[in-house]
């Protein structure tokens, strides 16, 4: 993602961030956003092809493990009772994920190359969109093309209504869990950065957009992902990867009070989808390169948010970016 200020930097899968932290208050609050962004990117960072070493080097000096438990640690003692037992218990299984990833970092993977690393995302993602765990959202539940458009769209107007986009560095979709899951670290980070410096009006803009994304995206087909993703990998990296974001996103249902209509199995529709005229489209997996820029011609990219409060959540103060 590109910045629209001189003081952001780059994360992992594009998305720019500010370059220091806002000034820390003595607030549970912040805690708990500046930690669930960390534990959104680390997810993000996971999932992208590696093209270089450094996400490899990350592994295998025991830091990727180390920043998550901390993060977890962080995120329990600042917790104060929201989301009650349930979210006190996931946080003990994520922890517990950590410490399963931390096993087979030194078991399997501490002697790996790039290349190693390269051929078990291969193995797991293939080459091309794999129909086993496809990373994309608009191969969940949607019966036709027009819905795949639709769900694009309002992906991009969540992005949009925050200042962020695509970079040009980055060759995925909007909607890949990827870029998802750094909206979500940029969002996390944004509400902790508005509670430092805004007033609670556009903190409460920011928190309740973090709570609209998990119930009408992230939270909707990431369990169902995870579940195939955990049956494509079978072991590995990967296979613990998977459960650790299942146990993330159950974590966030409960923490921000949301109730998704997550998708079963039945709901994954990969191959073809009908119009109601009962023309046949192929499926995006089956597309070469990408064609968001048609989609968003299409739906318009409308934000979810009145368009009384576009402005005011870009126009002062607060990291802005793109995803």
């Amino acid at each position: 993602m590109t910045s629209k200020q001189p003081v952001q930097t780059n994360s992992p899968a594009g998305v720019a961030v500010l370059a220091t932290p806002p000034t820390i208050k003595d607030s549970p609050a912040v805690e708990r956003a500046l930690n669930r962004s960390k534990i959104y990117l680390l997810a993000s960072w996971s999932l992208l092809y590696p093209e270089d070493e450094e996400f490899l080097d990350y592994l295998q000096c025991g830091e990727f493990v180390e920043d998550g438990r901390a993060a977890i640690d962080a995120l329990g003692l600042a917790l104060d009772g929201i989301g009650g037992e349930r979210a006190k218990q996931k946080l003990l299984l994520l922890r517990q994920q950590f410490d399963q990833i931390e096993k087979i970092v030194a078991s399997e993977c501490v002697n790996w190359q790039l290349s190693n690393l390269q051929t078990e995302h291969r193995r797991v993602f293939s080459n091309v969109i794999t129909l086993d765990c496809p990373p994309y959202e608009t191969l969940f539940g949607n019966d036709h093309v027009f819905a795949q458009s639709q769900v694009m769209g309002d992906i991009a107007g969540f992005y949009r209504a925050f200042g962020v986009e695509l970079s040009k560095d980055i060759h995925e979709r909007l909607d890949h869990l990827s870029v998802e899951f750094e909206f979500m670290h940029f969002m996390a980070y944004k509400e902790s950065y508005s509670r430092c410096h805004d007033g609670a009006d556009k903190t409460q803009i920011v928190f309740d957009a973090q709570k609209k994304f998990v119930k009408d995206h992230i939270g909707r087909w990431v369990p169902l992902f995870c579940l195939m993703l955990s049956k494509k990998a079978d072991s590995g990296l990967y296979r613990h990867m998977a459960d650790l974001m299942a146990e993330w996103m159950d974590f966030e249902v409960t923490f921000l009070g949301v109730k998704p209509e997550s998708y079963a199995e039945t709901d994954y529709r990969p191959a073809t989808f009908n119009s109601p005229e009962g023309q046949t489209y192929e499926c995006g997996a089956q597309d070469q390169g990408n064609e968001l820029s048609l989609l968003l011609d299409e739906v318009g990219a409308e934000s979810f948010l009145d368009k009384k409060d576009q402005g005011k959540d870009t126009d002062d103060g607060g990291p802005v970016g793109t995803a």
